[in-house]
């Protein structure tokens, strides 16, 4: 029993990120940055949408199991949803293993915060409506996708 709480709480933390302090959202998709950067890197996009289907389902039972263990729904400290939602954002910059990709990714990291806190319809309302881990998954998935399509914009003026 005690180590599938910590495995859960690994989880849903996203490695303890989300234990942060201050601002775990932001914590935990600062800790996504590095793993879907590597993702990319040595399976590119491919790779980092399997990865992130993969984080997804994962994160919908860790979810979950730890808000159940918590007994509140989408605790702060629960980030895996950030995770998907971070790398989402990747999959739109042109990365090339490079210094450029610092800018990539922390103009990633901006969008993706921006429209996780903001909560712009519809992603507020499926943070208030949907429940269970799926939901708690669900809004940051929204919000990935609303970043990837502000940051499309820039990537295609560049001719990136």
């Amino acid at each position: 029993m005690a180590f599938s709480r910590f495995l859960i709480s690994c989880t849903a933390t996203w490695f303890f990120s989300g234990k942060s302090p201050k601002a775990p959202g932001t914590a935990g998709s600062f800790a996504a940055l590095p793993f879907g950067w590597l993702i990319w890197f040595y399976g590119g996009n491919e790779a980092l949408v399997i990865a992130s289907i993969i984080i997804f389902a994962i994160g919908v039972w860790a979810a979950h199991q730890y808000s159940h263990l918590l007994g509140i729904h989408d605790a702060g400290e629960i980030v895996i949803d950030e995770v998907v939602g971070q790398w989402m954002c990747l999959l739109v910059v042109p990365l090339h293993a490079g210094w450029s990709d610092l800018g990539w990714l922390l103009a990633a990291f901006v969008a993706f915060r921006v429209f996780d806190i903001a909560k712009p319809w519809p992603i507020r309302w499926v943070d208030r409506r949907v429940g269970g881990g799926f939901g708690i998954m669900l809004d940051d998935v929204l919000a990935g996708i609303f970043a990837m399509i502000v940051l499309a914009v820039p990537v295609y003026l560049m001719g990136g």
